[in-house]
């Protein structure tokens, strides 16, 4: 009896770290999976190092129906294409694989980029990959990377994810500006706040 329990005590051990993420990327550290090929809601397979402009990119996990990505969805539209039009590309994935049968299928993710008017990709990070190598865990949860493919900011678009009208700081508008000037970034990361990315158990 006893062996079976310690056996029991030890599945579940390895069970409960296959499922758990790790710690997100570091600020400095070189973005992994960054010729790993995603569906693109265009049909085309795309890489996050394709995505990237002279200045670097933006890699923004989302998705389409949580109710933080809902209040953020204009503050998403508006720093994409802040970023594109300072160099940096942009690339949105949708790691929810554990929804990826209803409302965050590839056909409900091409009807949600047209509806959003996205002009940039939006991707299914299929089985959570990405998501699981940058330790991403909300949605949205946003991370710069240089031109050299370097981590210069990690967390939320601004400074009041739940409520627009209470912003003060626009983190990732400044990071961009920044980065694009070729200046340290003064706000290196934030707390991201959204639902947590729905992976496969």
């Amino acid at each position: 009896m006893k062996k079976i329990l310690l056996g029991l005590t030890a599945i579940i051990a390895l069970a409960t770290l296959a499922f758990t993420v790790g710690d997100p990327l570091t600020i400095g550290g070189t973005m992994p999976k960054a010729d790993l090929k995603m569906q693109d809601v265009s049909g085309k397979e795309v890489t996050m190092k394709d995505a990237k402009k002279e200045n670097g990119v933006l890699v923004m996990f989302s998705c389409n129906t949580c109710p933080y990505v809902i209040k953020n969805q204009e503050r998403t539209v508006a720093i994409s294409e802040f970023a594109v039009k300072n160099n940096v590309g942009v690339i949105i994935l949708n790691s929810n694989e554990a929804y990826r049968g209803n409302e965050d299928s590839f056909d409900e993710m091409k009807n949600y980029a047209k509806d959003q008017g996205y002009k940039w990709n939006y991707v299914v990070d299929k089985n959570h990959e990405v998501a699981d190598a940058f330790g991403a865990n909300r949605t949205p949860e946003c991370f710069l990377f240089d031109k050299n493919l370097k981590l210069v900011y990690h967390g939320a678009i601004d400074d009041s994810p739940s409520d627009v009208t209470a912003i003060s700081r626009n983190h990732l508008q400044v990071a961009i500006t920044e980065m694009a000037g070729g200046k340290d970034i003064t706000v290196k990361e934030s707390r991201s706040v959204g639902c947590t990315i729905k992976r496969n158990k």
